[in-house]
């Protein structure tokens, strides 16, 4: 089989990309040194907003249809904990630097700590946007799986360490300018570099099941892809 790289292509408060991670569950598991997270950055830095009713309604009606579509579960207790908190921000930088911050630990604790992050806010209703929140969330992640990290230091680090604010805008700028490459303008995408060219997947790979997914991958990486 081809040498080959996986390249996902996310933002962590994008509703398409939460309905997309149990595939993306998927790829961590088979091909764990092959998959490489490329933060956006769509809703970090100029992205970020303020998390308005106006706001908050568009979300929820854009949620409800990846439910609809995908069966990714919105509870009620995101709608009226997260999305009914209008005094907080809707920005994604807290999620981006603490998956960097993972990724120095170990780069396969990244697509999975993202996953916790998603359900946390999307089914358990914790505010991922706040630095404190996303701290004590990731911290509570890698302790369970025997990495010691104080939140509260953690949280100071998400905050204001300069070194890991650069890593993380490095990393968007690095996917923004892979995006503008091959004119990819939404997320989630995913790429796949097959020894020196680079392949986009329809969208359909990431919400049709991991056979849809492994058929796809197959086309493009040959017979030995189960």
């Amino acid at each position: 089989m081809a040498s080959f790289n996986l390249l996902y292509i996310f933002d962590p408060l994008c509703g398409w990309c939460y309905a997309s991670s149990q595939i993306l569950a998927t790829l961590a598991d088979r091909w764990p040194g092959q998959l490489n997270m490329l933060p956006s950055g769509l809703f970090s830095g100029a992205g970020a907003r303020t998390l308005s009713t106006a706001w908050a309604a568009h979300a929820w009606s854009n949620d409800q249809r990846i439910e609809a579509a995908t069966r990714e579960v919105f509870s009620i207790a995101y709608r009226d904990k997260v999305l009914a908190d209008t005094d907080t921000a809707f920005d994604s930088s807290p999620i981006n630097r603490a998956l960097t911050a993972a990724q120095q630990i170990d780069a396969t604790l990244e697509p999975r700590l993202l996953r916790h992050l998603q359900l946390a806010r999307y089914v358990q209703g914790e505010n991922t946007s706040s630095t404190q929140v996303v701290a004590r969330l990731t911290a509570q992640f890698l302790i369970r799986i025997g990495h010691q990290i104080d939140s509260v230091v953690l949280a100071r680090q998400l905050a204001s360490c300069e070194a890991l604010a650069r890593q993380t805008d490095e990393r968007i700028q690095t996917t923004q300018a892979l995006m503008n490459r091959f004119g990819i303008q939404g997320v989630p995408q995913l790429l796949v570099r097959v020894d020196e060219r680079t392949h986009t997947l329809s969208s359909k790979a990431l919400y049709q099941g991991p056979a849809f997914l492994m058929n796809e991958l197959r086309l493009l990486l040959g017979s030995e892809v189960a």
